[in-house]
């Protein structure tokens, strides 16, 4: 048995080496690329990065034009961004298509979504409450009252802060504990008071012609600064890890603000600028009544382009999960597209679930809020 033991062995180290003899011959498909190069070249071609230069060889040695250049670099990004997902690291590959499969709550009074990656918080402006939904099986958990005019809500500090348009007023929830009367953060702030950012050390918020800064203190209420200067009607409001970026309806542009709320950049994108969202290299910008978004590179605000088609009409809201960009359009549809490259991904019709309003991603699905059937959908 020993014997016949070593042979076998003999006999698969004898196999196991024509076997790497001829990887090192051939890598893949191709005969033209050696042992050093292998991994990384049979990498970029089972992702679908390369299929080389014919179906045997790569040509490793060959000049590459910038065109060429652009196609691997962007197809590289794309494989990064779908590696990176929260989806694909539980491996859940998988898009939901059908209406029929969202998973739909009741919320009377929804209308904006936010999430802190494990729970959603959906404020509920003529209740004046925000509540609490689970993102694991959209159960609502908890409830929270006197948030007059409860418009925008952003999920920071450990707290969850809520713009009172209304009120003219910035709340604060701990979640916590349990559902009490809300902290005022600050009172007597600028009319219409909506959209809210953090920069990981301030909040910022846009009004009406205005924009405000909120700085943190040990206790409640925070001082706040308001700037007048270069704001119309302010909407949209994002932080890239830079700079802040507004969207300002009234003017129709885009607008890139220093540490200190001055305009540094203007960029005219079109008519009624609402929704903005930053997907890590580009933002994002619905165009309400031109049923279009314009993507503009966050590096030198330049337009890349401007989609139309693909199910928009009035389009709203804007989100990004980690690879794909969705928008709701009023008129019942929700449009899809990848991050990456830009390709659209298809539409989906919400009938019978109205009016989606607000979007937002967990990391792993996207939440609706429908406004027209007061619902909560997970996609």
């Amino acid at each position: 048995m020993r014997t016949l033991t070593l042979t076998v062995l003999a006999s698969l180290a004898i196999a196991a080496g024509v076997a790497a003899g001829r990887v090192q011959d051939v890598c893949g498909p191709f005969t033209d690329v050696s042992p050093a190069l292998c991994p990384y070249v049979l990498e970029l071609y089972y992702l679908g990065i390369t299929a080389g230069t014919s179906p045997t060889t790569y040509s490793p040695d060959a000049t590459m034009t910038r065109g060429q250049a652009a196609v691997f670099v962007s197809k590289g990004v794309n494989q990064a961004i779908a590696r990176s997902s929260r989806r694909a690291a539980l491996g859940q590959w998988w898009t939901t298509k059908t209406v029929d499969a969202m998973g739909i709550t009741s919320i009377p009074g929804i209308q904006t979504i936010r999430s802190d990656g494990t729970d959603l918080w959906i404020s509920k402006p003529l209740l004046g409450s925000v509540t609490r939904v689970r993102a694991s099986d959209g159960r609502v958990v908890d409830t929270w009252t006197g948030l007059y005019g409860a418009t925008d809500v952003l999920p920071a500090m450990g707290r969850v802060f809520v713009t009172g348009n209304y009120s003219k007023t910035i709340y604060a929830i701990d979640p916590t504990q349990p559902p009490a009367p809300p902290a005022i953060v600050a009172s007597g702030l600028p009319n219409n008071v909506h959209g809210i950012a953090f920069d990981g050390t301030r909040l910022w918020t846009t009004n009406l012609g205005s924009i405000s800064i909120l700085y943190p203190g040990n206790t409640f209420p925070w001082n706040a600064s308001t700037i007048t200067e270069g704001f119309t009607q302010p909407a949209g409001i994002v932080f890239d890890g830079q700079n802040l970026w507004v969207t300002d309806q009234g003017a129709g542009t885009l607008l890139r603000l220093d540490t200190d709320g001055t305009v540094i950049q203007t960029v005219p994108v079109g008519s009624d600028p609402g929704a903005v969202v930053f997907d890590g290299a580009n933002l994002w910008i619905t165009l309400l009544h031109s049923d279009a978004v314009v993507v503009v590179s966050a590096a030198d605000g330049s337009i890349r382009t401007t989609l139309t088609g693909n199910g928009l009409h009035v389009p709203n809201d804007i989100a990004f999960d980690g690879e794909r960009i969705l928008v709701t359009s009023f008129y019942e549809a929700l449009s899809l597209w990848r991050a990456a490259d830009l390709a659209p991904l298809g539409t989906l019709s919400t009938i019978p679930h109205l009016g989606p309003y607000a979007v937002c991603s967990d990391g792993l699905n996207f939440w609706i809020a429908f406004g027209g059937s007061e619902e909560l959908g997970r996609f």
